[in-house]
């Protein structure tokens, strides 16, 4: 999962930065409203956690901003205002959870794991999937690339279909445990390596342009033009 964390308390931030990689996810930190805004208007985030008192654009009115730009990544607020007032004017915001510090950290990692988990609300099923010449389309179970068939094992497809969904973005193994095995522990096997290698052999091995790639530290990409 790729999480965008949004604090000012330097501090704060290092270890929610430091507790969520543990837990296998990949970080970013904005430390102020205005660079947290752009990095979330950017795309990419399964999840965001916004403090409310932040510098130079407030966690309220950055949710807001979010939202008045059709920008429907879910938001989790962690914010020392913890009263009943403070909670609901952060959901009407556009706030999707809210969580009062303290917190302990297992709480809060359960919030996020639920929120990455939701479809936004009217947001279209997307039923066909193309990275380049590359085509799955999850309703006829078809791979194609270049106009030719793929076969692939059922297990292979929901690989290659989570990582389309996140084309251009780095996939961690954590989150295909969670996504294509649906495994929330580390079975501490090359699963993962095996069928990556295997997909990687029918999608790319007979064409010149690689999609799928190894990004060394961190996981799998698939893009258009990945080396």
């Amino acid at each position: 999962m790729r999480i965008l964390i949004i604090e000012d308390d330097r501090d704060a931030a290092a270890y929610l930065t430091k507790a969520f990689k543990e837990a296998g996810h990949v970080v970013d930190v904005a430390h102020d409203g205005v660079t947290g805004y752009d990095m979330a208007l950017e795309g990419g985030y399964e999840v965001a956690i916004v403090d409310r008192m932040l510098p130079k654009m407030d966690g309220l009115t950055l949710i807001g901003a979010l939202r008045g730009q059709k920008n429907e990544t879910p938001i989790l607020i962690l914010s020392a205002l913890g009263q009943v007032d403070d909670r609901v004017k952060g959901l009407r915001a556009g706030g999707d959870d809210y969580l009062a510090k303290p917190y302990a950290f297992s709480e809060l990692l359960a919030r996020v794991e639920t929120l990455a988990r939701r479809r936004p609300a009217g947001a279209p099923e997307e039923t066909v999937y193309r990275v380049g010449d590359l085509t799955l389309d999850r309703l006829s179970h078809k791979v194609t690339r270049r106009g030719e068939e793929i076969v692939l094992q059922p297990r292979e497809f929901r690989l290659l279909e989570y990582l389309m969904q996140n084309a251009g973005k780095v996939v961690t193994r954590t989150m295909l445990l969670e996504h294509v095995w649906d495994y929330h522990f580390d079975p501490q096997t090359n699963v993962i390596d095996v069928h990556v290698s295997r997909l990687r052999a029918k999608i790319d091995r007979d064409f010149d342009a690689p999609l799928l790639t190894t990004v060394r530290g961190a996981g799998y990409m698939i893009r258009d033009g990945a080396r």
